[in-house]
């Protein structure tokens, strides 16, 4: 009894400077475009005497109008010259913040790796954010307050810029700067950044995660759970042997001195390593619904855009436990914040960033219509285009995104998809967005299994088509496969009316299967992360790849080529 009284004064005590936080974010939603505008007013005011600012005029600029007017929507590319310089040392390139305090380094989705600086004034908006994040779900799941929570990160400093500063992930960063009174909530040290072999890395997450019963588990992508819940498994008999005796798999590839550092946060656990080898072996299997119950668990991950096949894989290994998404959340900033279960939705954090949308049909255009968040509509597709405090001027992330509603008079809204990802045969411009909505519509009424996919252009002399290359676990029923492919065709056209064109004319030939081995698509994100650099946990595999070559580059099993 005097346990769970302490507990509910300490949820009140913690509790309460978040409502007020929440109520204050509430207000702001009430009237987005003075929120907005005023943010503006203060982010241009505050920069106006960098290099950056100096060169686009922020001394002259005093309404919405003379912003757009002076600094163009653009790319990465056109910053790239002003954080060079503050790599280099010259903060005030950029920033009129006194310190970077580091770059985070962005997922390597799309192209090479960016720079994105941190800095005080990003860290205190992006803690703010996942405040209320938080808050939202432990009023809704109260059981999960004050109980463990895995996060994984990242190496936070895998090298430095001229200047000194750390240039790593930024949920490593985040993990070490922890307040002391959250930092004991979180299971995975923040040292396990620093193991760089991948096998070695998940071992040490799954090894401090199935030692404790956990609140919450929490990754940005669905894929990393999957690939956790299936490494438990099949490393079950060294965990449990480690966890009973108290010791971290000898045969791992980790550097003595983090092997040292997180040897001395375990100890022999011989009552919970019992109660794991039962569960192995009722279930002939580690899973996490048994050594984490679902009704004590909350999920946090994306659950929009292309991870979907990966959402739907997580019940086979969680059970029923809940999800949230965790929000349009990048390097570059914190975008949404969702407030409700189940739905990939979130509210634009309107008190953070300034934001402007420009309609999907129009992002080519010269001239392209910009809109504030005030005058967007619902169901309706945009490019959404930060500016931050943190040097990001009208910045062309190519993100993708649904306003689905609004919360007060502010947009709620749902990533789609990175807008560069298009593939382009004979006009049809499809998108990745089209790709992934066909897709996630068929199999709620077509019972194949889809692991994880790609769809590609393939040339063909007479009729070029795409390709959906699947795995050869996924292909066991040819009539099922071709089923599928019959509906993919017109579920591709009704979304797409360019497509639908070109296949009634013939100058585009129906979708075929293309059967590759077992695993490639996990090996193939594996490489594509080396090559480019970034974070597994924040990486996106593409639904659709615009390379007519790419088809050339696969390994399609013997005697399953094309169906």
């Amino acid at each position: 009894m005097i346990g769970r009284f302490l507990v509910k004064l300490l949820r009140k005590a913690l509790a309460r400077p978040l409502y007020r936080k929440f109520a204050i974010f509430e207000a702001a939603c009430q009237r987005p475009q003075a929120t907005q505008e005023e943010l503006l007013r203060r982010i241009v005011a505050f920069h106006a005497d960098t290099t950056f600012g100096t060169d686009h005029g922020f001394g002259q600029i005093k309404t919405v109008t003379d912003f757009r007017r002076q600094v163009p929507v653009a790319a990465y590319e056109r910053l790239e010259p002003y954080i060079r310089q503050v790599m280099a040392g010259k903060t005030n390139a950029l920033l009129a913040d006194p310190q970077v305090l580091m770059f985070a380094l962005t997922s390597g989705t799309t192209a090479a790796r960016k720079h994105i600086p941190i800095t005080l004034q990003y860290l205190d908006d992006y803690r703010r954010g996942w405040n209320l994040w938080g808050l939202r779900a432990i009023k809704k799941h109260k059981q999960v307050f004050l109980k463990p929570i895995l996060q994984l990160a990242g190496d936070a400093d895998e090298y430095r810029s001229e200047a000194g500063i750390p240039c790593g992930n930024l949920s490593g960063f985040t993990a070490q700067v922890q307040k002391r009174i959250m930092r004991w909530m979180y299971v995975v040290p923040p040292a396990t950044g620093k193991v760089k072999d991948a096998r070695a890395r998940t071992y040490v997450a799954v090894r401090f995660g199935i030692q404790k019963k956990l609140g919450m588990l929490m990754s940005a992508n669905p894929s990393t759970l999957v690939n956790l819940a299936r490494f438990m498994d099949r490393e079950k008999e060294p965990l449990i042997r480690d966890v009973a005796d108290g010791t971290l798999n000898a045969e791992l590839d980790i550097p003595a001195d983090i092997r040292t550092a997180l040897a001395g946060r375990l100890k022999p656990r011989k009552e919970r390593a019992a109660e794991l080898e039962a569960f192995a072996n009722r279930a002939g299997a580690l899973l996490p619904r048994d050594v984490w119950p679902a009704d004590r668990l909350l999920i946090g991950c994306w659950t929009g855009g292309s991870v979907r096949p990966y959402l739907r894989q997580l019940a086979a290994y969680y059970g029923d436990a809940p999800v949230r998404d965790l929000g349009l959340l990048a390097s570059e900033g914190r975008m949404s914040i969702p407030v409700e279960d189940g739905t990939p939705s979130g509210v634009l954090d309107v008190t953070t960033h300034y934001f402007e949308f420009i309609p999907e049909s129009e992002i080519d255009r010269p001239d392209p219509t910009v809109l504030g968040a005030h005058e967007v509509e619902a169901d309706r597709n945009y490019y959404i285009v930060p500016t931050t405090k943190a040097g990001l001027y009208r910045y062309h992330i190519s993100d993708l995104v649904r306003v689905t509603g609004f919360f007060h008079k502010t947009p709620t809204i749902e990533f789609l998809g990175k807008g560069n990802r298009f593939a382009n045969l004979t006009g049809e411009k499809l998108s990745e967005h089209h790709v992934t909505q066909a897709v996630d519509r068929l199999v709620q009424s077509i019972p194949q299994p889809i692991t994880a996919y790609a769809l590609a252009p393939c040339w063909d002399d007479v009729q070029p088509y795409y390709g959906l290359f699947v795995e050869e676990q996924d292909a066991c029923d040819p009539g099922l496969l071709r089923r599928f492919l019959l509906a993919l065709d017109l579920a591709l056209g009704e979304n797409n009316i360019e497509y639908e064109a070109k296949r009634t004319s013939g100058r585009l030939g129906p979708p075929r299967a293309h059967i590759v081995p077992t695993g490639f698509w996990a090996q193939w994100d594996r490489e594509r992360i080396a090559k480019t650099g970034g974070s597994p946990e924040q990486y996106k595999h593409p639904c659709l790849i615009g390379d007519i070559s790419f088809r050339l580059s696969v390994p399609v099993v013997e005697g399953k080529a094309a169906a």
